[in-house]
């Protein structure tokens, strides 16, 4: 097997990983997905894929983190959220992460809660009914953005492909 050869599959598994990222929190989903693309691009001396659909599915990879922090953060103000309950989701996703897939999508919740209860606590009115809708907030503000990365992601292979093969 040749060199290229190599490489290329090289890059459609990181783009495969990439798009598997965009659900899974442990992996950098679309950074992921671009980097595959850039290779496959290199690796093809940038005939296919020039200049201009780079800077596009760049631009779609900065995106993708806007909408993560956008979604995770509004579906938690949206609820009232205190700075410890978003602190606790992030903790709570990276510490889910050790618990399969039913702690990834457990731990944004609970951590949230336990981040929300802990602030409340320190206002010395703690709220168990109110942590709670919090988490869920914060869950519902993760799952919009893992739906919208989803969405970029096979934007961004559509426009990979219609750049390699037009």
């Amino acid at each position: 097997m040749d060199t290229q050869t190599l490489l290329y599959i090289l890059a459609a598994v990181l783009m495969v990983l990439g798009i598997a990222g965009t659900v899974l929190p442990a992996l950098p989903g679309l950074p992921l997905t671009f980097a595959g693309m850039l290779l496959a691009a290199w690796t093809d001396d940038f005939e296919r894929i020039g200049m201009w659909p780079l800077i596009l599915l760049g631009a779609l990879t900065l995106l993708s983190f806007v909408v993560d922090f956008l979604a995770t953060a509004m579906g938690a103000k949206r609820v009232g959220a205190s700075r410890l309950a978003l602190i606790g989701a992030v903790v709570g996703t990276f510490a889910g992460l050790f618990f399969g897939p039913v702690g990834v999508f457990v731990g944004p919740f609970l951590g949230a809660v336990l981040g929300e209860l802990a602030h409340r606590r320190a206002l010395e009115r703690a709220d168990v009914g109110h942590a709670a809708r919090v988490g869920v907030g914060t869950w519902l503000g993760i799952i919009v953005g893992v739906v919208l990365k989803l969405a970029l992601a096979m934007t961004m292979l559509g426009v990979f492909v219609l750049a390699w093969f037009w």
